[in-house]
């Protein structure tokens, strides 16, 4: 038997601990072989385990867990991303209900910049989207997070951000090389030049 039987990584790394005389056995070096692969399952079990700890690398099963110890109800057709983000609003929705939680609760989901200002006056307050630009793709779920948060006598306002036709002349640019870029009058809303 020849040493190519030990693939393992950690069955290899055994037999180098080994006196000489195990390192030329073969009933040894298959003991190790078996020992290794073991090992290395183990091992990268451990790693499995350790992803499934943390929602921004839990693997899609590790994600059913969260949603399922969170109370949320089940998102395993969705993106990774979007279930994720969704489960870090719920995890920093827990507690009592400020600026900075709403904030941070809205800014897990559009991974861009919001602001969040309370209006004491009107029973309301202002989530506004600063970027990215135009409507986010999840709005739906982050509503849902916010209703969920927020205390039943406040309204919420949601204002986006836009690119209106005056920021485009102010970065120097016209209608034709807007066109020959191929951006559309609708697609002027959410452009910004690299």
């Amino acid at each position: 038997m020849s040493d190519e039987i030990l693939t393992s990584p950690n069955g290899l790394e055994m037999l180098g601990y080994c006196p000489e005389y195990y390192q030329s056995s073969r009933v040894f070096k298959a003991y190790l072989q078996s020992t290794g692969l073991e090992l290395d399952d183990y091992e990268a079990g451990i790693d499995q385990l350790l992803q499934a700890m943390f929602v921004n690398t839990a693997p899609a099963w590790a994600l059913d867990l969260w949603e399922q110890e969170l109370g949320l109800i089940s998102y395993s057709g969705k993106p990774i991303a979007q279930r994720r983000s969704r489960i870090i609003s719920k995890i920093r929705g827990i507690g009592t209900v400020t600026v900075p939680m709403i904030k941070s609760v809205a800014e897990s989901y559009v991974y861009g910049t919001v602001s969040v200002t309370d209006h004491p006056e009107s029973y309301s307050f202002t989530i506004k989207f600063i970027d990215p630009l135009g409507i986010p793709a999840n709005i739906a779920d982050l509503q849902e997070a916010i209703e969920e948060i927020k205390p039943a006598h406040l309204g919420v306002v949601y204002e986006y951000t836009y690119t209106v036709w005056g920021d485009v002349l102010g970065w120097g640019n016209t209608w034709g090389y807007v066109n020959g870029q191929g951006i559309t009058w609708e697609g002027i809303k959410t452009w910004k030049p690299a």
